[in-house]
């Protein structure tokens, strides 16, 4: 969706155009969050305060045309229709061939807060930004940013947004052993956006030409001097010293005036003159990704709103309203069921309360949607090993074994199970040699038993048979290892045999 253009639109033909507009898109997701709110009428740019908004001058003949727009509005602020290929990342800027101009913010009131918020919302891997080095440190340095050089440029001197360039993402030069001894603080840096955490607004920088799309693969990164800073920031310094408007600006650009704009930028963004886009939406769907369908855009809706309920858990949570923050953590994945943070957030939750099983569950699930989560991952290996602890307490100690194991499976460097699956090894060959030494003397006293019972019998024998004559039965009891027996003595003067039954 291209936001500009639709901003600009609704400045030009107002209130009438704006509520056409909630009539005809109030079931596309895209136009929920730029359409301004009910009562508010489209904000002009900054510097034109004085002069009449031009939809004040509209006369009715332009009904027909704002209902136009509504209807096709999907298609005509569309920014993947290009029958020719893609759209470009980046216009080489030349002043000459069209108008190259600061960002629209710059001529309006828009709050900082919302700025930042729409910078994180937009910056994308592989975008180039800008900045100067504020510290370096042994793991790398960090920069404020000043400006974008691709993607959607915006206005971002002023929000100390803060990026991260890691040591392994400096490249070495031949006359440095040390990487980072080549960049001091206060250098310039034009680097590519690694990794984006939109959820706690932090980025990650590389100096390595990898990091860039291909059609961008040919920028230089790394140090530069003013000189080289993109030709829409130099406009904006030039335009944050004066007053005037975003037309004034427009109109004094060279490119502003080239008769031949149109196609020279036609070109640029793969319009053909011949096969122009149709805004028919038989020949349209073609033209559209799989992702800018209802279920895809209804997943990343989703994601959003799920993604909001786990900050508010999150506050709950710091303050100790646990209950509160449960609810929340629900709502979210009731709403995105996958959602990778809600699922760590919840986990969390579970293991401070002692529910280590149900944590455990969270955490899999979660490293299941997103393996490269590092927070996942970590809080699984600590409640694994703490699980595995409560087990070993329980005498459980194959389970206990078990858990630890899984734990050095995750991470082979943490330290906690390897401890712990040490003393448990050690504890359990001191159990089984206890049981050995248990097992061994048991036999011996039952060996002992039956020593002792035979002994018994052949006294017995020796003092019966000066009385008489003996039958007697023996049985060996093997649960117990004894032998059982019974006498019959009877007395038989004229023999001196045994009868045994």
């Amino acid at each position: 969706m291209d936001r500009e253009l639709l901003r600009q639109a609704l400045s030009y033909h107002g209130p009438a155009l704006l509520s056409l507009l909630r009539a005809e898109q109030h079931d596309n997701p895209d136009f929920r969050g730029l359409l301004p709110p009910p009562g508010a009428a489209p904000e002009p740019p900054r510097g034109a305060p004085h002069s009449p908004p031009a939809w004040k001058e509209r006369t009715s003949t332009d009904t027909e045309i704002q209902r136009f727009i509504a209807r096709k509005a999907d298609l005509l602020f569309a920014q993947a229709w290009k029958p020719n290929g893609p759209l470009c990342d980046t216009i080489e800027e030349n002043e000459e061939y069209y108008a190259v101009m600061p960002p629209l913010e710059q001529f309006m009131e828009v709050p900082r807060e919302d700025r930042r918020e729409l910078f994180f919302r937009d910056i994308e891997r592989g975008d180039i930004v800008i900045g100067k080095i504020t510290s370096i440190r042994e793991f790398g340095f960090f920069m404020v940013l000043i400006c974008l050089g691709s993607g959607v440029i915006r206005e971002i001197s002023d929000l100390e947004i803060t990026a991260l360039c890691p040591l392994r993402d400096v490249p070495s030069h031949s006359n440095h052993g040390d990487p980072l001894s080549y960049y001091q603080a206060g250098d310039i840096i034009r680097a590519a956006v690694k990794d984006v955490d939109r959820y706690h607004e932090k980025l990650t920088i590389s100096l390595y030409i990898s990091a860039l799309p291909p059609n961008l693969s040919s920028t230089k990164l790394g140090v530069i001097t003013s000189d080289e800073f993109p030709l829409h920031y130099r406009r904006s310094m030039e335009v944050a010293n004066t007053l005037e408007t975003y037309e004034e600006v427009l109109h004094r650009s060279p490119g502003f005036a080239n008769p031949s704009v149109v196609e020279y930028l036609a070109e640029k963004l793969g319009l053909s003159e011949s096969n122009p886009p149709s805004l028919m939406r038989g020949l349209q769907i073609k033209n559209f990704n799989e992702e800018d369908f209802a279920p895809a855009l209804r997943k990343r809706q989703s994601a959003s709103w799920a993604l909001k309920c786990v900050k508010t858990g999150v506050d709950y949570f710091k303050v100790g309203r646990h209950v509160e923050a449960m609810n929340e953590y629900n709502k979210a994945l009731e709403i995105d069921p996958q959602n990778v943070e809600a699922l760590v957030a919840r986990g969390a939750l579970y293991a401070t309360k002692g529910s280590l099983n149900k944590a455990i569950d969270d955490f899999e699930i979660a490293l299941e949607n997103c393996p490269t989560h590092r927070n996942a991952r970590k809080y699984l290996c600590q409640t694994l090993v703490e699980r595995g602890g409560q087990l070993e307490e329980e005498d459980k100690l194959l389970n206990a074994e078990s858990y630890y194991k899984k734990a050095l499976s995750l991470d082979e460097t943490f330290e906690e199970a390897e401890e712990a699956l040490t003393k448990l090894r050690k504890h359990m060959q001191k159990s089984l040699e206890m049981r050995e030494k248990q097992a061994a003397k048991e036999e011996r006293q039952k060996e002992k038993k039956v020593e002792t019972s035979a002994e018994k019998l052949r006294k017995l024998l020796k003092e019966e048979k000066r009385s008489g004559p003996v039958s007697f039965r023996v049985q060996f009891q093997p649960n117990s290892g004894e032998y059982t027996f019974a006498l019959n003595i009877q007395s038989f003067p004229d023999t001196e045999d045994y009868f045994i039954g």
